[in-house]
């Protein structure tokens, strides 16, 4: 078991955010975790990546990572392990990178903070190489360029490749096509779904869209008002919801040409 998360609390402040949060991921699954805004999915990994903003604190259970209890970390080994062992695609990947600086000399920093012992022209052919891998043409110029020059679509898409960089093997990715057309929703969910296939990577993706969680996933995690209120695989989920919120969510799915349209 890659993951393993037991009854996770996670507060800010004095206030419960979410209660009694466990999983379970092993290497190449990939789990979508839905439900409506505020129900604490991105809590959830925010937690496991020992990313929580403010005052936000784990407050009870445990996280075992690859069988290590990592909310023993300290500070060092919580930066050794970020990008190295488990990476984060955000919501909008623009929002993580630099305004004011080109995309190149972001990406090289990047993995010069990982790979110190790396030259940046090192540095820089391995970036190349990661935005081509996650087919974005002309890497020179995407290096070159500054995020505003680049669509919604294509900033993801560098995300994706500076989050893969060290080949971790757990991704996180937070309402990654949120923000996205639906062609280009399709195109970064194949990505996610070929950065698996390739990597063998376990992938937790949350989302508020149960026509990507059912495309994508092995297994489904379903959460309201901070608590998991049902999981499962996609088979049991979809085609056998036993929590009333659950066929709520699945009720909501569009009827396309008299049946279901899950993605």
């Amino acid at each position: 078991m890659l993951l393993d998360v037991k009854n996770l609390d996670v507060s800010y402040g004095d206030r419960l955010t979410v209660t009694g949060a466990s999983l379970e991921l092993d290497k190449g699954e990939i789990l979508s975790i839905v439900g409506e805004s505020g129900s604490g999915k991105t809590t959830v990994i925010r937690a496991i990546m020992g990313c929580l903003p403010g005052s936000g604190h784990v407050s009870g259970g445990s996280i075992v990572f690859d069988g290590r209890e990592i909310l023993n970390n300290t500070p060092d080994e919580w930066r050794a392990m970020r990008g190295r062992d488990m990476s984060m695609i955000f919501q909008d990947s623009g929002n993580m990178i630099n305004p004011i600086r080109r995309i190149g000399k972001q990406f090289i920093d990047y993995i010069l903070n990982h790979a110190p012992d790396k030259s940046k022209e090192e540095a820089y052919e391995m970036a190349c190489a990661m935005l081509m891998s996650v087919r974005l043409p002309n890497a020179a110029n995407i290096m070159n360029s500054y995020p505003f020059e680049l669509s919604g679509g294509m900033r993801q898409r560098v995300g994706i490749a500076m989050a893969m960089t060290f080949s971790p093997r757990l991704l996180l990715a937070d309402e990654p096509t949120s923000a996205l057309d639906v062609t280009t929703q399709a195109q970064i969910i194949r990505q996610i779904v070929d950065v698996r296939n390739e990597y063998n990577a376990a992938v937790i993706i949350v989302t508020h869209n149960l026509g990507v969680a059912s495309y994508v996933s092995n297994k489904i995690m379903v959460m309201k008002g901070g608590q998991i209120v049902e999981s499962g695989s996609r088979e049991q989920i979809i085609g056998n919801p036993q929590h009333e919120y659950t066929k709520e969510l699945l009720a909501a799915v569009p009827v396309v040409g008299g049946r279901k349209y899950y993605g």
